[in-house]
C-alpha cells in the first residue's frame, strides 16, 4: 500500500509543472485527485441519441399532438384539413424509412461493457414499420369521409397515437419498451372502437375489447416480472444469454414467465382461444378501424411475439415451439369453421366473415414462428412475407366493404350479389383480393405466400401442422369462392326482361352513388400493390430466405 502511494505521488510530481503545487501527503488534495481519477475511469451515463433512427415513430407521435391542438382552433368547416395533415405526417414517416433501409442503427444502449440497446433498427424493424405506417396511411384514406360524423380531432389524434406505438414496437429490444409500445398502440384503439357516440354496438365492442385486453395485459406483466426475477435484466439479448445459465431453482419460474408473456402477444394476434373479442369488435367499430385492427393490430402482436420468442427466449424453444404449433392449428381451424357458418342474410355478415377470416389468417402467420423453434430463425421471414401480402389484400377487401356500406348500411353478404352490374371495377378488385386470401390465381402472391408458409412447416419437421394447414386452405376455399361468385351473379330483385303486368310500375334500377375520391384511391392503391406483388412475388418472398435480425 505504501509503495502504491509512493508511485502515485511520483507520477503526480513528474506531470506537475511546479513541484510545489503537488499536495502534501495526507492532505485534502489526495482525496480529490483520487476521486477525479475514479470518475474518469467510470462509464459515462450520458449517451447520444440517434434521432434519425427514432424519427418515424417520433414524427407520428408529434403529428398526433399537433393535430389535437390544432383541432381546438379550427372551425368546423375546416376540420377536414386535420385528416390531410394526418395523411401528410404518415407519408413523411414512411419517407424517413428510406435512409434507414441499411438496418444497422441502434440507440439507447447500455454504457457499460454489455452490448445491449433498447432501440434497434434492423431489417425486421424497417419492414414492419413500413407495414404499420402504410396500413395507417390507408386507414386514413378510408376514414377521410367518415369523420364528418365523428369527433375529427380526437379521431386523428387517437389513430396517429396508436400508429406511433405500433411503429415503436418492432424496434424495441427490452421488455419494458415492448410493453410500453404495446399499450401505446392498444389504448387509443379502445377509444377508436367506441368513438361512435350513441351507438350501443360500438360501446359494447369497445368494452369487450378493453376488459379482455386489460386482463391479458395483467397476465403478460406478471410473466415479464417472472422473467426479470429469473434473469435480472430486461434487455432481450441479455435475457437470452442469462436464460442459458438460469439456476435450477429458478427454472420453473422462468418457464412460467415465458408462457405468461406469450399470452399477451397471442391475444393481440387474435390466436385461439384468445380470439373471442374479434367478431364483435370488428362489427361494432367504424369500418376503417376494423381494417386497422385486422392489419396493424396483428402486425403489433406478431412483431412482439417474434421478438420475445426468437430474440429473448431461444433457450426455451421446447416450451413455446409446441405451444405455438398447437395454437396455429387451433386458430386456423376455429377461424375457417366459424367463417363457413356465417349466414349471408345476417346484418354485417360481410364484416363478420372478414373478422373470422382474419382469425384463420393469424393461424397461418403463426406457423413459421412455431417452425423457428425446430429449425432456424430464418423461418421468421415467411411470417413477414405472408404478413405483407395479407396487409395489402385485406385492407383492399375492407376498402370495398366500406364502399358497399354507403349504399347498404347492413353490409350483408347478400348485398354483394351482382356488385359487378353496378360497380364492375370494385367487384373485380374485391374478387382479386378474395382470391389472394384463398391462394388461387390470379392472386399469385397469395398462392406463393401460402406455399412459403407450408414449406416452413415441412422443413421444420412439422408434417402434422402442414396437413392441418392444407385441410384449412381447402375449407377456406368454400367461403372465399362463394363470396367471389356472388359478385358476378344477377342482382336480387333485378328487373325481368318481360314487360310488367298492367297497372304495375316497373322496378327502378338501383341508384348508383359516386364513390369518394379517398376511398377510390385506397382501392386503387391496394389493387395495384396486389397486382404488382403477383407479378413480382419475389419482392416480398425474398424475406423468407434471409435473416432479418
Amino acid at each position: 500500500m505504501t509503495a502504491a502511494l509512493g508511485a502515485t505521488a511520483g507520477t503526480l510530481i513528474a506531470h506537475s509543472p511546479d513541484p510545489a503545487a503537488v499536495p502534501a501527503p495526507g492532505g485534502p488534495g489526495i482525496g480529490a485527485t483520487a476521486g477525479s481519477l475514479a470518475a474518469a475511469d467510470a462509464p459515462s451515463l450520458v449517451q447520444s441519441i440517434d434521432w434519425l433512427a427514432i424519427a418515424p415513430p417520433t414524427l407520428t407521435a408529434l403529428a398526433a399532438l399537433v393535430i389535437l391542438v390544432a383541432d381546438l382552433f379550427l372551425p368546423a368547416p375546416r376540420k377536414r384539413l386535420l385528416g390531410y395533415g394526418a395523411l401528410t405526417a404518415l407519408a413523411a414517416a414512411l419517407a424517413l424509412l428510406i435512409p434507414l433501409r441499411a438496418g444497422d442503427r441502434s440507440t439507447f444502449c447500455l454504457t457499460s461493457g454489455v452490448q445491449a440497446c433498447s432501440y434497434t433498427v434492423d431489417h425486421f424493424t424497417v419492414v414492419i414499420q413500413a407495414l404499420v405506417l402504410g396500413g395507417a396511411f390507408l386507414t386514413v384514406l378510408l376514414s377521410l369521409d367518415d369523420t364528418r360524423r365523428l369527433l375529427a380531432g380526437e379521431y386523428w389524434f387517437l389513430l396517429l397515437a396508436s400508429a406511433s406505438g405500433a411503429a415503436l414496437l418492432p424496434a424495441s429490444r427490452d421488455l419494458a419498451t415492448l410493453v410500453v409500445a404495446l399499450e401505446v398502440a392498444s389504448l387509443p384503439a379502445f377509444a377508436l372502437v367506441g368513438i361512435k357516440r350513441g351507438d350501443r354496438r360500438s360501446s359494447e365492442a369497445a368494452l369487450k375489447f378493453f376488459l379482455s385486453s386489460v386482463v391479458v395485459t395483467a397476465v403478460m406483466l406478471l410473466g415479464v416480472s417472472f422473467v426479470y426475477a429469473s434473469t435480472g435484466t430486461l434487455h432481450l439479448t441479455e435475457i437470452a444469454a442469462r436464460l442459458d445459465d438460469v439456476t435450477p431453482v429458478l427454472d420453473t419460474l422462468a418457464k412460467t414467465g415465458v408462457a405468461l408473456t406469450l399470452v399477451g402477444f397471442a391475444f393481440k394476434t387474435a390466436a385461439a382461444p384468445f380470439h373471442f373479442w374479434v367478431p364483435d369488435t370488428y362489427v361494432g367499430a367504424p369500418l376503417p378501424i376494423a381494417a386497422y385492427l385486422s392489419v396493424v393490430g396483428k402486425a403489433v402482436g406478431f412483431s412482439g411475439l417474434i421478438l420475445v420468442t426468437v430474440v429473448a427466449f431461444p433457450s426455451y424453444a421446447d416450451v413455446w415451439g409446441p405451444a405455438l404449433a398447437v395454437l396455429a392449428a387451433l386458430t386456423m381451424t376455429v377461424g375457417n369453421v366459424a367463417a363457413v357458418r356465417q349466414r349471408a342474410d345476417r346484418a354485417r355478415s360481410a364484416v363478420r366473415l372478414l373478422a373470422w377470416s382474419s382469425v384463420a389468417q393469424a393461424g397461418y402467420l403463426l406457423v413459421p414462428i412455431a417452425a423457428a423453434a425446430y429449425s432456424s430463425d430464418e423461418q421468421i421471414g415467411s411470417t413477414v412475407a405472408y404478413a405483407l401480402m395479407y396487409a395489402v389484400v385485406n385492407l383492399g377487401a375492407f376498402a370495398v366493404a366500406a364502399l358497399v356500406s354507403r349504399t347498404h348500411p347492413g353490409n350483408r353478404l347478400t348485398d354483394y350479389r351482382g356488385l359487378y352490374a353496378t360497380r364492375p371495377l370494385a367487384a373485380l378488385a374485391l374478387g382479386f383480393f378474395l382470391l389472394c386470401l384463398a391462394g388461387l390465381p390470379p392472386g399469385i402472391i397469395g398462392l406463393f405466400a401460402k406455399v412459403t408458409v407450408f414449406s416452413a412447416a415441412v422443413d421444420a419437421g412439422l408434417g402434422w401442422l402442414a396437413v392441418v394447414m392444407a385441410v384449412n386452405v381447402v375449407i377456406a376455399l368454400y367461403y372465399y369462392l362463394q363470396w367471389t361468385a356472388s359478385l358476378f351473379r344477377t342482382p336480387e330483385g333485378a328487373p325481368e326482361a318481360a314487360a310488367p303486368d298492367a297497372g304495375e310500375e316497373p322496378r327502378a334500377r338501383p341508384r348508383r352513388f359516386r364513390a369518394p375520391t379517398p376511398l377510390t384511391t385506397a382501392i386503387v392503391l391496394t389493387a395495384a400493390a396486389g397486382i404488382l406483388l403477383s407479378g413480382a412475388p419475389q419482392a416480398v418472398l425474398r424475406f423468407a430466405s434471409v435473416s432479418l435480425f
